[in-house]
């Protein structure tokens, strides 16, 4: 196996995480935009502002100086896996990508493996985040990309407990670098070629768990939230396909692994946005508590989507609804169960 040389651009509490778990086998640098927490991560091994409590690895290195950052992919032997992986939320991503463009060069000896972390829809371009890095690190053929998902909350990997992703990539050496830096005895990494499919399955398991948190704040049970969850996966199967990702892919991790998740953890944010929505708080006093969920910014583009491709989402429109349209959760309800009966 070929030593990894790792860079880690965020330090959020899924950047943070992916770097405890990669520190282990790998070289990891991971970057921080607020030397703060570049500082409390390398000199105190915590990360109070992302995930305080846990205490980090002493191997963990961390560093605000993105110079450094970009110059650690090409230390350590020749032979080295050379990683660098965007642990940054979709509202960043294009101006991390943007900073890439600019320091990366246009030419390279050596391979480099890109992946990003982010789920969600553009809600002004409606572009994936692959399309975001196309545009933006285009004519690089030495870099090679892929976008790693599943199932995960980042505090529970922070503190050792096991987990499986998928590494989705049209390049084989992509997965295989991937399962180099986070495969072993914590983690699973699978591989797959959908890149749409992970990255639509990662994306609307987030707006179906808004959903489920609206029932479950209403108190309707877990019948309902079942329902929710089996009939959700076959909307985001229905807009996955659509756009070109394969239907068994959502029958996996990134799909009805992420989703399930999402939809029943006590740690996800969109579950609690959808929570406080079916208690009868406002969308606007839940976003004022700061409170962030990515299913609240890609519902519009992901509604909009399936408009143009002639499909019926009823869930994601209801939930459309809710946030957006000042349609009371409990309305919202009984419009999804008075629609007509068909066949599953």
């Amino acid at each position: 196996m070929h030593p990894v040389q790792l860079t880690i651009l965020g330090a959020g509490s899924w950047g943070t995480a992916l770097a405890a778990l990669a520190c282990r086998q790998a070289d990891t640098l991971l970057w921080a935009r607020d030397p703060a927490v570049a500082h409390s991560i390398q000199q105190d091994h915590h990360n109070p502002r992302y995930l305080p409590g846990i205490a980090l690895p002493d191997a963990l290195q961390a560093t605000h100086d993105w110079a450094a950052a970009l110059a650690h992919l090409r230390q350590g032997p020749a032979d080295a896996i050379r990683l660098v992986v965007l642990g940054v939320p979709m509202a960043g991503l294009a101006d991390v990508c943007l900073r890439l463009s600019q320091d990366l060069p246009q030419a390279s000896v050596d391979p480099v493996h890109l992946l990003w972390t982010c789920k969600g829809i553009s809600p002004d371009t409606r572009q994936w985040p692959h399309q975001i890095i196309d545009g933006a690190l285009p004519q690089r053929p030495w870099l090679q990309a892929g976008v790693l998902s599943g199932p995960s909350f980042a505090r529970e990997v922070a503190q050792g407990l096991p987990v499986a992703l998928t590494l989705a990539s049209t390049e084989v050496e992509t997965g295989l670098a991937a399962q180099a830096a986070f495969h072993g005895r914590q983690a699973r990494i699978y591989t797959t070629h959908d890149v749409i499919g992970v990255e639509v399955g990662g994306a609307l398991k987030n707006v179906m768990a808004i959903a489920c948190g609206i029932s479950d704040g209403l108190q309707l049970g877990t019948n309902a939230r079942a329902a929710l969850i089996t009939r959700g996966l076959a909307e985001i199967q229905r807009l996955g396909v659509a756009l070109g990702g394969r239907a068994e892919t959502f029958m996996g991790l990134t799909g009805l692994g992420d989703l399930v998740l999402t939809a029943t953890g006590d740690l996800s944010r969109n579950r609690q946005v959808g929570l406080a929505l079916g208690q009868g708080k406002s969308l606007h006093a839940i976003l004022a508590d700061g409170m962030t969920a990515e299913g609240v910014r890609c519902a519009q583009a992901a509604l909009a989507l399936s408009q143009d491709h002639g499909l019926d989402l009823p869930i994601i429109e209801a939930v459309c609804q809710v946030l957006f349209d000042g349609v009371s959760p409990r309305h919202a309800v009984a419009s999804l169960l008075a629609r007509d009966a068909r066949a599953e």
